[in-house]
């Protein structure tokens, strides 16, 4: 920092605070403060200070009358508004308008209930510089549920204008659906159904995630706890036909979404293609002695394409992964040795002298209970009397299965001259992109549980909030994956890769950046929690001068926060 005088035609010269810094090699200057209201001597005893120069004490006295998180916070909000998204807000009324961007800000720097973001953004009890930098002031709860509000009602234009920037026609879609528990017991759209966080003793909701094909986040949709996945792709389609206005995209789904009724109800009438799994019946009939699918085809290979006549006008990518094989095999022996322990006590208690365990029903309840547990009553032969329980493995229906270890089976509407074999299996393995989405949206960073509204309007407008949070932070970990431990080069990683089956390879790059635990410039590789951290300790300092009005002065980056604005494209601003 320096203090320079510039000439101002007629009137006397204006006095600054600035700074020099470098951006994408060149270097730039930022004024900091205008100090041409300070006397000359305050000017000259700053100037001395910032060469390094003891300064004796004097009447010009140097407070920091507050420092605040600041790096994390210019970070994700320059962010959003290069992105758009400050436009893609309604602009009226110009409070809430804020306050909107300010919860999705929030929720990626400090996600938390509503009543602590409130208190996060209020100047008497802020806890990072956001509030600060948008100018609002205090701010209270039912201010941010207006502003939710706000966000909720414009979810068709956002999402729209999302669509016609990530999606066209003929592009992949990605769409898979989760779950997420609430709390309390009067929400609208509460239903137990199949949990996915294992919580069956909390009522939940169910949202279905759109993704484009490289995994940017598009929409969303909230459904009722109880609704049957296949159930959710007639809204869709809808979405996609009318909303978007695509007349012709596939979509990509797993094997409990995409069904043989879906595609006859939703699909194909809207003109729709598909790219989905076959579930363990179907690929068994296909493996059937009079079937398609002939296992010895894979003694050298790890993928053919088949037809079946049960597939009228669709491929069949048939893959086998060894690993996965393994894995399995494994997996199935420790299921079976455990529950062999369990059958084993309970044979045990009908022989043993006080209070046996004795009548046929109670036994087979006991019996029942244990091959339930791990879904391995499809490998056991069960002899129950009154007063016994004799248990043999079903080695022919465990050799059936294991013969098919490692197989999966794709199905796809799509003709090989649009999308080959390799293409397909890449397409649906991209569902794991999906996957991370739900983690990071669930649990690891924006904690869209726990879930306190009520209202299904606000419950919806909740999880909207936090896709468009996770939007944000997508651009970002795509920005910043040099110095993450994100993979930055993923063409040398998918070169390193020995087919589309095989399980996924780092890149060189990558994994001497997790080796060495630095970057190829020596500056050290952070996770995406650790690195906004690190660019909070960049602080917004309010400092005041002897008597004359405060101003606001950031501290000097570090060589990594300055690399992880260059990297984001954004300039330090106060």
């Amino acid at each position: 920092m320096y203090v320079t005088h510039v000439p101002n035609r007629g009137s006397p010269p204006a006095v600054l605070l600035r700074e020099s810094y470098r951006h994408g090699g060149k270097v730039k200057t930022r004024t900091l403060a205008n100090l041409s209201a300070w006397p000359e001597a305050k000017v000259e005893a700053l100037r001395r200070v910032l060469k390094g120069a003891t300064v004796a004490a004097s009447t010009a006295r140097v407070t920091i009358e507050r420092a605040l998180p600041h790096g994390h916070v210019a970070a994700a909000l320059g962010t959003a508004r290069r992105l758009g998204l400050e436009r893609l807000v309604p602009r009226r009324p110009e409070r809430l308008a804020k306050l909107a961007l300010a919860l999705i800000v929030a929720r990626i720097v400090e996600p938390a209930a509503k009543l602590a973001t409130a208190r996060h953004l209020s100047d008497a009890t802020a806890a990072h510089a956001l509030g600060a930098v948008l100018g609002l002031g205090a701010v209270d709860e039912d201010e941010l549920y207006a502003a939710l509000d706000l966000l909720g009602a414009a979810q068709p234009k956002i999402e729209a204008a999302l669509a016609r920037r990530h999606l066209k026609d003929g592009c992949l879609v990605l769409y898979d659906l989760t779950s997420s528990y609430l709390e309390g017991r009067h929400c609208e759209l509460a239903r137990f159904g199949y949990s996915r966080d294992g919580r069956r003793d909390k009522a939940q909701i169910v949202f279905g995630l759109l993704c484009a094909a490289d995994g940017c986040p598009v929409a969303v949709e909230v459904f009722a706890g109880d609704v049957g996945d296949p159930t959710t792709l007639a809204s869709q389609v809808a979405k996609l036909k009318r909303r978007f206005g695509l007349d012709r995209v596939v979509l990509v789904g797993d094997r409990g979404l995409i069904t043989n009724a879906r595609i006859a109800a939703d699909l194909r009438p809207a003109g729709l293609d598909w790219i989905t799994a076959l579930r363990a019946p179907a690929i068994r009939a296909l493996a059937a002695d009079d079937g398609p699918l002939q296992l010895s085809l894979f003694d050298s290979r790890d993928m053919a394409e088949i037809r079946s006549p049960d597939y009228p006008g669709e491929r069949l990518i048939v893959c086998r992964n060894p690993d996965l094989a393994a894995e399995r095999a494994r997996k199935r022996k420790e299921l079976l040795a455990a529950t062999e322990r369990d059958l084993a006590r309970i044979a045990a208690a009908t022989r043993r002298p006080r209070n046996p365990l004795r009548g046929r029903a109670a036994i087979g309840l006991k019996a029942g209970a244990a091959l339930g547990r791990r879904k391995m009553a499809k490998h056991f032969r069960l002899t129950i009397t009154d007063s016994a329980l004799a248990v043999a493995r079903d080695d022919l229906a465990i050799a059936r299965e294991a013969a098919l270890d490692g197989f999966y089976v794709l199905r796809t509407s799509l003709e090989a001259k649009a999308l080959d074999a390799g293409a397909t299996v890449r397409a649906y393995k991209a569902l794991a992109q999906v996957e991370r989405a739900f983690r990071c949206l669930k649990a690891i960073d924006l904690e869209v549980r726990p879930v306190h509204h009520r209202r299904a309007g606000r419950v919806r407008a909740h999880v909207f909030l936090c896709l468009l949070a996770y939007h944000v932070q997508w651009h970002m970990r795509q920005a910043l994956a040099p110095i993450l431990f994100d993979d930055h080069d993923r063409p040398a990683a998918a070169a390193a890769r020995a087919s589309p089956v095989a399980a996924a390879k780092l890149s060189p790059a990558a994994r001497a950046k997790a080796q060495r635990r630095r970057t190829a410039e020596g500056q050290p590789v952070h996770s995406w929690r650790t690195l906004l951290a690190d660019l909070a300790t960049l602080t917004r300092n309010t400092v005041r001068f002897g008597d004359a009005p405060p101003a606001t002065i950031l501290s000097t980056p570090t060589p990594t926060q300055q690399r992880a604005f260059d990297l984001l494209g954004l300039r330090l601003q106060p």
